[in-house]
């Protein structure tokens, strides 16, 4: 398949830069086949050699694109396919315990997240701030003397001034100070029950613990009776 660059002129008759591209498909290229048959000089009409490549052209000009069409319905379904796999693969979670990584949360308009983390030694304190979608920090939680392993923290959903923010998505940062005051980066995750499934974008998320995860963080499953440890 071409690319033809529109040509505009001036006042003057010099080109410009249209700062467009326009795409040659078979169809223009069949157009162009047909005009150029049509007004062809009698006296010197087109070889037939030229008339059997300009054929060849459009014959692969055509297959190329039938082939680029087969490729993107194959990749659309393949995703479609892959899409209700993981959604219904969710719904057979509910009641299972999980093990999943993150560092956002979701605040609906009610609930209290806990936001867990673990650390690999004692921490002199831990920060974790909650920021919006933008960027901006809403509030930040702080923790003294951590102890190595599993930790949680509550959020009240309320920003630094008390008030309670707009339910949503919000991104999680945890950094720890040590007993030697050097800094280290706890990591996050959430351990508990699914207690239900919900579809944002086409994309599932569990309930776990109040909190939103998205399928794709979950690293480890459980029966739900199976006590893992932290």
């Amino acid at each position: 398949m071409g690319v033809i660059s529109p040509i505009a002129t001036d006042a003057n008759g010099n080109p410009v830069d249209t700062g467009s591209m326009q795409t040659l498909g078979k169809d223009d290229f069949l157009k162009l086949l047909v005009a150029k048959l049509t007004n062809q000089d009698p006296l010197d009409p087109i070889e037939d050699e030229a008339f059997v490549a300009d054929l060849a052209q459009f014959s692969t000009l055509e297959q190329m694109q039938n082939i680029n069409n087969s490729l993107q319905n194959s990749l659309d379904w393949d995703y479609l396919q892959m899409q209700t796999i993981n959604n219904t693969m969710a719904t057979s979670l509910i009641g299972k315990k999980v093990h999943a990584s993150f560092n956002n949360i979701y605040l609906d308009e009610d609930n209290t997240p806990q936001i867990s983390f673990n650390t690999t030694e004692y921490a002199e304190s831990v920060n974790i701030r909650i920021m919006s979608s933008d960027g901006t920090v809403v509030r930040t939680l702080t923790m003294e003397e951590a102890p190595a392993g599993t930790n949680s923290i509550p959020w009240d959903g309320r920003d630094e001034s008390g008030q309670r923010v707009p339910q949503g998505y919000y991104t999680i940062e945890v950094s720890a100070v040590d007993a030697s005051g050097e800094s280290f980066t706890p990591s996050t995750f959430v351990e508990g029950k699914v207690t239900g499934v919900v579809y944002r974008d086409g994309s599932a998320y569990l309930h776990i613990n109040g909190l939103e995860i998205p399928l794709a963080d979950v690293t480890s499953i459980y029966d739900a009776d199976y006590e893992t440890e932290g």
